[in-house]
């Protein structure tokens, strides 16, 4: 990769994609700011359903303990004083946590379990998710698109939204149902778990197999995980209710990593979790 613009086209070593997350930004220094990420951390403090995704966490989790955890499992800083500026994340925590997401797909490759794909950040993970459901689908597993079209209406800071949920190349998400077809591409944004909600009660409703595995983002993972499916997926320093579900054993692997940048930085990662996997073709 040439500074922040560029793209690799072969499987990453384990020093390569370092380098990579380092110089996209997807680790290291990342574009989330402290002030944002101590603001989540009080907001689940309080239990504010915007930031705890649909997971309703079994321990107590003031703001002190919620900053050691993320200290722990992102390489934040655990200095409370520390107050503004940018965030950090380990790298080292980011490789760990993608080699325990490359063993949880190749898992249900292996017994060709029946998977769910859904993301909140369809502008810049669509492509990643995608990828991995074309390498799932082709060893056999069935990857689910149940509710196509089910209305979610969705609380926003704009009031009450109306959304649709869709699938693009296996990958679930929402688009706004106000807006024009041109005007909903790619999708929402959303944190919301109404969407993976929606999806498991039209799977459950027509009868059909309901996922062994979710793999996503925000309430996509959270949501999954409270009603007892495993999940894994993505998350930002801002999003510490996918690493209280891994902490209280509801979320199977949380990784650490920027979920914000260009759309292109997440394919070395989508080669190295592949290759891990054993689902490279």
């Amino acid at each position: 990769m040439q500074g922040r613009s560029g793209s690799i086209g072969r499987v990453l070593s384990t020093g390569a994609l370092r380098a990579h997350l380092l110089a996209a930004g997807l680790a290291g220094t990342v574009a989330t700011s402290r002030e944002v990420s101590l603001r989540s951390y009080r907001l689940f403090a309080a239990r504010d359903p915007r930031v705890t995704l649909g997971l309703d966490p079994a321990w107590g989790w003031d703001e002190g303990e919620l900053l050691r955890l993320m200290a722990d499992k992102c390489g934040v800083s655990d200095d409370p004083a520390h107050r503004s500026g940018p965030d950090v994340i380990d790298p080292e925590r980011t490789l760990g946590a993608l080699a325990a997401f490359a063993e949880r797909l190749a898992a249900a490759a292996r017994r060709r379990a029946p998977v769910l794909f859904g993301t909140g950040h369809p502008h810049r993970l669509l492509g990643f998710y995608a990828a991995l459901a074309d390498a799932l689908s082709a060893a056999g597993c069935l990857v689910l698109t149940p509710a196509q079209g089910r209305r979610v209406d969705i609380t926003t800071r704009f009031g009450v939204r109306t959304h649709l949920l869709d699938y693009v190349r296996g990958v679930a998400l929402v688009r706004d149902a106000d807006l024009p077809p041109a005007g909903r591409e790619p999708g929402a944004h959303t944190h919301s778990p109404l969407p993976v909600r929606a999806a498991l009660e039209g799977a459950a409703e027509a009868g059909g197999p309901l996922p062994e595995l979710v793999v996503g983002d925000h309430g996509w993972v959270c949501g999954a995980g409270q009603l007892g499916i495993e999940a894994i997926g993505l998350a930002d320093t801002d999003d510490p209710a996918l690493f209280v579900g891994e902490a209280e054993g509801q979320v199977s692997v949380a990784v650490p990593l920027d979920d914000g940048v260009r759309s292109d930085y997440y394919r070395p990662l989508t080669r190295y979790v592949l290759n891990r996997a054993c689902l490279s073709r």
